[in-house]
């Protein structure tokens, strides 16, 4: 057997022995992006939402703690409106966002409750993160909200914040966020849940024999730059911004799968050891 066989054998070994510790994840952040909940005109998509509650619901049976972090209130907001289009000025882009975030928070309240459980807002700022007193307020409702069995779900705050409306990066993109959360309360692993099955060694939208990678034990150069560009135009993030969550959370310690989001049951599956989406590997903490 060659060097680089060994090499891949010993890193799929490796792999295998993560897939089968995020078994024993008790706090683990999920971060749904809007193309995951939602269809092209706006309205929400149900049966992806619907599993994703259920198997939220479930995993919390079994004594876990989920903290939602979810993007989605313009693209909601536009539905609700009836507009043709996403609107360009930030006025009217945080206008729908405020619209869209009641009607979010109202789908994910009434699908959670179908299983005795409730939800909780938690709108952040980056300002909110870097302050010292309130990152610590915000460590402290989290922490209530958990051991009360209550489901907080974040999104960050539009009406106010102009990061993520503005920009596609610095924290401007629920990726990151998901991924500062994740570290923020100590969670023992980050699920981001895509419109894709993970990362591909060339994009699979343009190239039919693109392979989807199973794990990265290092998130590298060449991992950055197959990532390719931006996501969908009902979102703010895509691969790329994903790799840099996951390179935030890998990291600090967290192991991160980014992994298809319509695929049902798909939280359990990832908690049950299964080979599912792309899993990268938490760094050795110094």
């Amino acid at each position: 057997m060659s060097d680089t066989e060994n090499e891949q054998q010993s890193m799929a070994v490796a792999a295998g022995q993560v897939r089968s510790k995020l078994t024993c994840a008790r706090r683990i952040v999920v971060k749904v992006g809007t193309s995951t909940i939602t269809y092209e005109n706006g309205r929400f998509n149900l049966t992806n939402l619907e599993h994703l509650c259920r198997s939220i619901a479930n995993q919390m049976n079994q004594g876990r703690e989920i903290i939602l972090v979810s993007s989605g209130a313009i693209g909601v907001g536009v539905g609700k409106l009836h507009l043709q289009a996403k609107p360009q000025t930030i006025r009217e882009k945080q206008a729908v966002a405020a619209v869209g975030q009641c009607e979010l928070m109202s789908m994910y309240s009434r699908l959670i409750s179908d299983y005795n459980y409730a939800v909780a807002q938690v709108l952040l700022t980056k300002d909110d993160i870097d302050d010292e007193f309130t990152r610590d307020n915000i460590c402290n409702t989290f922490e209530a909200l958990l051991e009360k069995e209550i489901l907080p779900i974040v999104n960050e705050n539009d009406t106010v914040s102009t990061r993520e409306i503005y920009h596609n990066g610095t924290f401007g993109d629920n990726d990151t966020l998901s991924a500062i959360v994740a570290v923020l309360v100590g969670a023992d692993l980050l699920v981001i849940l895509s419109d894709t099955d993970g990362l591909y060694d060339s994009d699979p939208h343009t190239h039919d024999q693109a392979r989807q990678i199973s794990a990265v034990s290092t998130i590298t150069a060449a991992i950055e730059e197959i990532a390719g560009g931006e996501g969908s135009n009902r979102g703010t993030g895509g691969m790329r911004s994903k790799i840099a969550a996951a390179r935030i959370a890998t990291a600090a310690g967290l192991d991160t799968i980014i992994a298809n989001g319509s695929t049902p049951s798909v939280i359990d599956l990832i908690l049950s050891g299964e080979v599912t989406g792309t899993l990268f590997q938490a760094q050795k903490l110094e």
